[in-house]
């Protein structure tokens, strides 16, 4: 990458392996969706698999899924409470089309690893990963398989910390930001500034 990036590309952390097709209900259980707090959500991470896993994840643990991580319904719960947890990256075989989309776009890094065996890692173990070199690596067995890397789309949202402020940023520079008024209200009904 021929830029300076603002966010992290290598990261190293304790592996929790996921089985195939975590679905989103098993990530974010549906009873949680009026959570819209990260830090909230992460109170609930996961507990569709393992109950015990929010207490047990720590900031900095890394999620190694199989494939169809994230298949299910389209929230973007799911990958706000792997933030919220302080989960840094998320690698998988395979990810649900829209999981992957929502996952970026809040600002979640996310590699696919399609040729990944389905024992590289087991729990506990320490992985490295390399976004830019697309590499993954198990430091506890001294193996490492290839991943997929991120467009340049992707990068450009994750360097921005998501999408939404890729648009605040755009908004801004047209100067269309400061003032948000919905056609044919009065100028107080509607009025935030950014």
């Amino acid at each position: 990458m021929s830029q300076a990036l603002h966010f992290k590309t290598q990261f190293q952390g304790r592996a929790w392996a996921l089985p195939d097709s975590v679905d989103t209900d098993m990530i974010t259980p549906g009873k949680y969706l009026t959570i819209i707090d990260p830090k909230g959500l992460s109170e609930h991470i996961l507990e569709g698999w393992r109950a015990d896993f929010p207490k047990q994840v720590k900031a900095g643990d890394i999620l190694v899924a199989g494939d169809n991580l994230g298949c299910g319904s389209s929230r973007e719960h799911a990958p706000l409470s792997m933030l919220g947890a302080g989960i840094p990256v998320v690698i998988a075989r395979s990810f649900a089309r829209i999981f992957y989309r929502n996952a970026i776009n809040v600002g979640l890094p996310v590699m696919e690893c399609p040729d990944m065996p389905k024992d590289f890692v087991k729990d506990g173990e320490t992985i490295s990963v390399n976004l830019e070199k697309g590499i993954v690596r198990n430091e506890t067995r001294g193996i490492e398989t290839k991943g997929i890397p991120l467009s340049a789309k992707a990068i450009e949202i994750l360097d921005a910390g998501g999408l939404v402020n890729i648009v605040r940023k755009k908004l801004h520079a047209r100067g269309a930001a400061t003032q948000h008024k919905a056609p044919g209200a009065s100028a107080e009904s509607d009025f935030k500034s950014d």
